[in-house]
C-alpha cells in the first residue's frame, strides 16, 4: 500500500469544508504552516494502485463554491435550484440523489415538498458559471 501523492488534507472553516490550506501526505509538498486555533482534516489516502488519482466517471457530488461570485442567472430553473441549494445545503456538499428525494435533501427544511425535478440543465449551468463545484469520482 502506498500514499496517493496528489491528495492532501486541508484546513476547515465554518461551513467551509476546504478552507484553503493544504496538508500534504507525502514529502516535498506545500510548506504552509499551521497556526493556532485552525482546524484541519488530516486525511491519509492509501492505494494498491499507481498512487496518483484522476477525476473520472459521472459526477454525483457537488458543493456550492464558498466564494461564489454573484452571477446574474438568466435561466429560471437555475435560479430555483440555486435557491433550493442555498436554503437546504448552504455551502455543504450534496449529491443528486438527495435532490430527487421527496424532501429535497432535508425533511427539517423542506418537509415533503423539496423534490427537484428536471434540474440537470440548471445544475450544469450553475457549475459552468462557477457557483457550484462538481466533485467527480477519483480513480487511481
Amino acid at each position: 500500500v502506498q500514499c496517493i501523492r496528489n491528495l492532501n488534507g486541508h484546513s476547515i472553516g465554518p461551513y467551509q469544508i476546504h478552507a484553503g490550506k493544504s496538508v500534504p501526505i507525502v514529502k516535498g509538498g506545500d510548506t504552509t504552516k499551521m497556526e493556532e486555533d485552525e482546524m484541519y482534516a488530516i486525511e491519509t489516502f492509501g492505494t494498491t494502485g499507481r498512487g496518483y488519482i484522476v477525476e473520472d466517471l459521472e459526477c454525483s457530488h457537488y458543493m456550492k463554491n464558498f466564494h461564489a461570485p454573484h452571477v446574474p442567472l438568466r435561466l429560471p430553473r437555475s435560479k430555483k435550484l440555486l435557491s433550493h441549494i442555498n436554503k437546504t445545503f448552504g455551502t455543504l456538499a450534496f449529491c443528486k440523489r438527495w435532490l430527487e428525494r421527496p424532501d429535497g435533501g432535508s425533511a427539517a427544511v423542506n418537509g415533503t415538498n423539496g423534490k427537484q425535478e428536471k434540474y440537470m440543465g440548471a445544475l450544469k449551468n450553475l457549475c459552468d458559471v462557477g457557483i457550484i463545484q462538481p466533485y467527480p469520482p477519483l480513480c487511481d
